[in-house]
């Protein structure tokens, strides 16, 4: 019974609501602003407002008042939801998701606000999984509400002691990183309807939020000490109930740096975060990627193939030529130790890290890992060996290595995108005293080579999908020999050394945050893949 009701509430959409209700906006819409693909904001013409700007809001005492506003437009510097609804449809539904509400955006642009956000959220949850939605949102969300944040609204939304966000956007889209970021009280914004552990991708039977009524209801005879809305009149009705009220004028705040948030000034500091694409969906960067896709895919496995099938000076500038950007700056001292390999310490940003240090270097290096797929193995083009946690176990194994060769360590255990460093495990200072830290950076413009909860075997194809993916590579100077374990220097003392060093050489901060702690938070497992 329950397909056939979702069948004719989605025709009653779709032959009603977004045809028959549409057609006369869409002529007016048409006739005063043309037909555009655009950024769908659903911009209104400009309206003076009643109220003053933001940056008229005194800060000071705010300790025990009241603060209501929306998250969109105000909180947020996008004019537009849509980059937010095509995060949870890429990475919490599919590519598939994500291109079906690409296409809709014709559609979109001749659709009021109200109808907009119920197409989008049909498309992004009809099906969706509710645990993959609380994965988005605790794990990819939040890193772009944190740079999309605009700095005056926050600053006024920070200096008051009690915070509600009401929104019309879905409830579950924002209260994870509303509460857990912005330490708000109450969120109110639109439920959605569920079929047992799934989305249907209707709202539920009372409709979208509708702000004023929602603040009406939430705080009855009382007012709100302050208000923050957008220039629109929707908004200046929202927020003129409270005893003060101002407006985040997004023209005034468009080209002006002063309105973005800096990194040092984020309510929390963002460590970890999910999810495979590194910018900010807007319609036209998504339609760039889907174009970019297929070239991607060829140059990915371009890239792996001469890794695997060349020589290392071949494969090193044929890489370049086809867009890799490789710097190397330092290099290896002589070795001391003539039956021992060189032991390179690197900080861990990509599973690719031992590879190009090793075609960097023109010599085959050994990689150990705690973790890697079948495919990552298969493909890559030195030996690695699996260490299996037993401390003891792995110290004989990287000894007996380390007799063979050069060998690569990420005493990291994982990878972070972020600049800062995790806890190194100790164990590495333990086996030799000819240690090279080896300072490693990465920066990519459309996918993350690192995932979480997603396919670690595609790990290094993501990576080498960017048009213009960068390893810069810094060999830093042998480890005194004073400050190795031979000198009496503990295994812990000789990691947090070499941590700081490298930290100091990237500009990174290092924490005390380990592999458990990162996996844990971003996919609730430790970060082990399974063997069969």
């Amino acid at each position: 019974m329950m397909f056939p009701m979702v069948l004719l509430r989605l025709v009653d959409l779709v032959l009603y609501q977004l045809l028959a209700n549409s057609y006369y906006r869409a002529a007016r819409k048409m006739k005063s602003y043309g037909f555009y693909l655009g950024y769908h904001s659903s911009k209104p013409p400009h309206q003076a407002s009643f109220f003053p700007s933001i940056t008229k809001c005194d800060l000071e005492g705010r300790g025990s008042q009241t603060l209501v506003c929306d998250i969109h437009r105000v909180l947020l510097r996008s004019h537009s939801f849509f980059p937010f609804f095509m995060l949870v449809a890429f990475e919490g539904g599919s590519i598939f998701r994500a291109f079906f509400l690409l296409m809709s955006c014709p559609l979109l642009l001749i659709l009021d606000h109200e109808l907009k956000i119920k197409v989008m959220t049909f498309i992004t949850f009809c099906g969706l999984r509710i645990k993959d939605m609380e994965s988005v949102s605790r794990a990819v969300l939040p890193k772009f509400y944190l740079e999309n944040l605009n700095l005056q609204a926050y600053e006024a939304f920070a200096s008051a002691g009690s915070r509600v966000v009401i929104t019309s956007v879905p409830r579950v889209m924002v209260e994870g990183f509303l509460k857990e970021y912005l330490s708000v009280g109450d969120v109110i914004g639109t439920e959605l309807h569920t079929v047992g552990r799934y989305f249907s991708g209707f709202v539920n039977g009372s409709g979208l939020v509708v702000k004023h009524r929602a603040l009406k209801d939430y705080f009855g005879d009382r007012k709100p000490d302050i208000g923050i809305g957008s220039s629109t009149l929707h908004d200046h009705l929202f927020i003129s109930p409270c005893k003060e009220a101002y407006v985040v004028n997004n023209e005034e705040f468009k080209n002006n740096p002063k309105s973005e948030m800096p990194r040092e000034k984020y309510p929390k500091p963002l460590i970890f975060h999910d999810g495979r694409l590194a910018f900010l969906p807007t319609p036209s960067s998504t339609l760039f990627m889907f174009i970019w896709l297929p070239i991607g895919i060829i140059l990915a496995i371009y890239r792996i193939l001469i890794g695997i099938l060349l020589p290392y000076k071949w494969a090193l500038a044929l890489g370049i030529w086809s867009g890799l950007d490789i710097k190397m700056k330092g290099n290896v001292p002589k070795k001391t130790e003539q039956e021992k390999g060189v032991l390179f310490v690197c900080t861990h940003r990509t599973l690719l890290d031992p590879v190009f240090l090793s075609t960097s270097l023109f010599k085959p290096l050994i990689a150990v890992t705690y973790s890697l797929s079948k495919v990552s193995e298969l493909i890559a083009p030195i030996k690695t060996v699996r260490l299996t946690r037993d401390r003891n176990k792995d110290g004989e194994t990287m000894q007996k290595l380390l007799r063979e060769g050069d060998l690569v360590v990420c005493p990291e255990g994982t990878t972070c995108r972020e600049p800062y460093l995790l806890r190194f495990s100790s164990l590495f200072a333990e086996l030799a005293d000819e240690i090279v830290p080896v300072a490693m950076n990465t920066k990519v413009s459309m996918f993350y080579g690192t995932t979480a909860s997603g396919l670690k075997c595609l790990d290094p194809f993501f990576f080498l999908m960017n048009p213009k993916p960068s390893y810069h590579i810094q060999i830093l100077g042998k480890v005194p020999k004073e400050l190795t374990c031979s000198e009496g220097k503990s295994s812990c003392e000789v990691a947090n050394y070499i941590q700081q060093k490298l930290g100091d050489a990237l500009g990174f901060e290092c924490t005390n945050f380990t592999r458990k702690d990162k996996y844990m938070m971003l996919a609730g497992n430790e970060g082990i893949v399974q063997q069969s």
